[in-house]
């Protein structure tokens, strides 16, 4: 069974029908309980990365999140649930995150127009796992104003003012920054290499 992680925020109903599009089961987890017998886990943040985290924790989600990601059990964060990888964030000073890649995410500095909204290509490192099957230069659909800076665990990257991770992957954790669920056949190629995995 597939858990969407549900903090009260994020786009969960658009991921379950990307999801039940490519033809698998999957439910909704908003409590510790639900996160029972999963067998992979997506979380979809959107909005403020100190009001996730926290959410998080007030429906007693952090801890088992936390848990799964250490027993090795496959995850894919979308968009705000990639930064949220990352030891923390300048949006939320104070807020760990939950520490898988080093560095802080950043806000988009010096370019034409915060958040940055719409489609914008990756440029592919790694064309094994999430990105299997999607070339390099393919457009995906955005909508944020803070990024996670480039690691070795970055297999794919975009540039708008600065050369941020498009596509993390790092043993059983995987996130992407943009949006799959509004980002077309890439998208549903990307998800459905997850679920496949």
């Amino acid at each position: 069974m597939i858990s969407l992680i549900d903090y009260g925020a994020g786009n969960v109903g658009s991921v379950l029908k990307a999801v039940k599009f490519l033809g698998y089961s999957a439910r909704v987890a908003s409590s510790p309980t639900d996160l029972d017998g999963a067998e992979e886990i997506i979380l979809p943040g959107q909005g403020h990365f100190g009001q996730m985290m926290t959410a998080l924790a007030d429906r007693q989600l952090l801890e088992p999140l936390r848990g799964a990601l250490a027993a090795g059990k496959p995850f894919l964060g979308i968009c705000l649930g990639l930064q949220a990888l990352y030891e923390a964030s300048d949006e939320a000073p104070g807020v760990a995150g939950f520490g898988i890649l080093p560095g802080r995410v950043a806000r988009f500095e010096g370019v034409f127009k915060v958040p940055h909204v719409g489609w914008s290509d990756i440029q592919v490192r790694n064309n094994a796992g999430l990105l299997r099957g999607v070339p390099s230069s393919s457009f995906v659909y955005y909508c944020h104003s803070y990024y996670g800076p480039v690691t070795d665990a970055a297999t794919a990257v975009t540039e708008y003012g600065q050369t941020f991770a498009a596509v993390v992957e790092r043993e059983n954790v995987r996130a992407v920054q943009f949006h799959p669920e509004k980002s077309g056949l890439v998208g549903l190629t990307v998800l459905k290499n997850f679920l496949d995995s």
